[in-house]
């Protein structure tokens, strides 16, 4: 079976799609990616055929996917919860067609169209990453789901040095994604976890390492570190809220400080908050000794968070794996039918 997955290209939307399309691959089918330049690199390493549709560099539209699907023909298309476009042009071309979820079904508001509202391709089933007990109980209620266990997906990189010398003490990891982070949050969040006895590292994404400020001893600070690898050996994460950043800390069970700054991020802060899992701060309720004091009580090994997020790993680990449900993908094409 020919398969054709399609996402903006950013890494919060095509790095979920990652490990399902390599299991289809690994399970026989013939796998195409349909993304802009950006994510190339990463699909082509795994043998994924990315090509960039149209003129398109980050989001695909209908009339740019219309004409590589009259070439490709491909048995179904996979398309993420951001590109409405690609699912149009599938159902257009009588192609049928599977969305996948980033994270938690996000809220109106945030700059994406809900896929759940557009009538064009309503009823189409969902390949829902989220842990159903933190997920948005409409979309439950409503959508029909195939749940699928979130894997952490990131380009490979050396670990530093700092989570080596972090045995002894715990280690934190702190990041604020590819898109919202600034020079002042992280400055206020490092002064803040510097303070605490504990070993911090730091994935600065787009923001100059120059515009980082002093960087304490026990501190080290990396344009981009290896999530996936990263993750398992933390004991905190401080963090903006991504779906991606927030699903990784999920599934290895650690407490989560949240510093949600927009789009989604909100609304996954507050789901977690409620369900015990992460403590939030928003935004005017940041500053260098919340953070400091938050980390610390997370830190302290008696707190209830821990136990809550423990229960979610066990409840992702429960969910299909991407293995499980590759090999079922002939039987959702052939249902659309």
């Amino acid at each position: 079976m020919r398969v054709l997955f399609a996402s903006l290209a950013s890494v919060g939307h095509t790095y979920p799609l990652i490990p399902l399309a390599i299991a289809a691959r690994d399970a026989g089918h013939e796998v195409h990616f349909a993304a802009g330049p950006e994510v190339h690199p990463p699909l082509a390493a795994h043998g994924l055929r990315p090509f960039r549709p149209g003129d398109a560099f980050y989001e695909v539209y209908a009339e740019d996917l219309a004409p590589e699907l009259a070439r490709l023909r491909p048995d179904l298309v996979v398309h993420e919860w951001g590109l409405p476009g690609a699912a149009v042009a599938a159902r257009r071309a009588g192609i049928p067609g599977l969305w996948h979820g980033f994270g938690r079904m996000y809220p109106e508001g945030i700059g994406l169209e809900l896929p759940t509202r557009n009538a064009e391709v309503a009823g189409l089933p969902h390949l829902d990453i989220w842990p159903p007990s933190l997920q948005d109980r409409d979309f439950l209620a409503t959508e029909r789901r195939i749940e699928l266990r979130p894997v952490a997906f990131s380009t490979p990189a050396p670990l530093p040095v700092s989570v080596r010398r972090a045995a002894s003490r715990p280690l934190i990891y702190l990041t604020l994604g590819t898109a919202f982070g600034t020079p002042e949050l992280f400055r206020t969040a490092v002064a803040g976890l510097a303070a605490l006895d504990a070993e911090v590292v730091v994935a600065a994404g787009r923001v100059p390492l120059d515009q980082m400020g002093e960087v304490p001893d026990n501190v080290s600070v990396h344009p981009w570190v290896s999530q996936a690898e990263l993750l398992p050996l933390v004991d905190l994460v401080v963090h903006h809220g991504g779906s991606g950043t927030t699903l990784g800390a999920l599934a290895v069970g650690v407490p989560q400080v949240m510093l949600p700054q927009g789009a989604d991020q909100f609304a996954n802060a507050d789901t977690l908050a409620a369900a015990g899992v992460a403590v939030r701060l928003l935004p005017d309720e940041v500053d260098a000794h919340a953070i400091a004091e938050q980390a610390r009580r997370l830190l302290s090994g008696h707190d209830a968070h821990r136990e809550a997020a423990r229960l979610i790993a066990e409840e992702i680990a429960g969910l299909p794996s991407p293995a499980a449900v590759a090999r079922l993908l002939p039987e959702y094409a052939a249902e659309q039918r």
